[in-house]
């Protein structure tokens, strides 16, 4: 069967159909749900979340554009939704701090330490840092899919990166002080 078939069929809600689009892009969507997740758990519970709702809006995909894309957008989206209701960005009077470089030197640091750092982030750090590093959002489509100002999202980023920073200077210092 096609996908384009397969989106139909959803779209009838077909329980088999809506089965075979689960198993096409649960490992994909699960993936996006890990890296704006606290955990593990959670993120699980995030991606049943998203085929929520997928399911319920898949009538609005009008096969313009990346299908893929479109999954991605709404599953990032149901995410949020849940911090937004969490009232994770309160706190509105952000000081502005500079920008940091965060370099990683990927020789020492495995994928699986990172992502964990970036998911021990304050949600409101984590968030940002996550729709501008790793998904490319600008901080005005941040600021407007989040409910904050732009200086929040840039403020927000750069305490993101100072956070890793410091955690990856703490490991390395660890690191070498083991191996002596």
């Amino acid at each position: 069967m096609s996908l384009n078939q397969l989106i139909e069929n959803c779209k009838n809600n077909d329980t088999k159909a809506q089965s075979e689009l689960y198993k096409l892009f649960s490992s994909k969507l699960f993936s996006v749900c890990l890296k704006y997740s606290r955990n593990y758990a959670e993120a699980e519970d995030n991606l049943q979340d998203a085929f929520i709702t997928i399911f319920k809006k898949i009538n609005q995909y009008k096969n313009k554009g990346s299908f893929e894309g479109w999954l991605k957008r709404v599953t990032i989206n149901t995410v949020l939704q849940q911090y937004r209701n969490e009232k994770v960005f309160d706190i509105i009077n952000e000081n502005t701090v500079d920008d940091v470089e965060l370099e990683v030197d990927e020789d020492t640091l495995s994928i699986d330490y990172l992502l964990r750092i970036i998911q021990e982030l304050p949600d409101r750090y984590r968030l940002v840092f996550n729709l501008y590093v790793l998904d490319g959002y600008s901080h005005k489509d941040i600021a407007a899919m989040l409910e904050i100002n732009i200086g929040t999202s840039k403020s927000n980023l750069a305490r993101a990166r100072q956070i890793l920073k410091q955690t990856i200077q703490d490991y390395k210092t660890t690191q070498s002080l083991q191996s002596l």
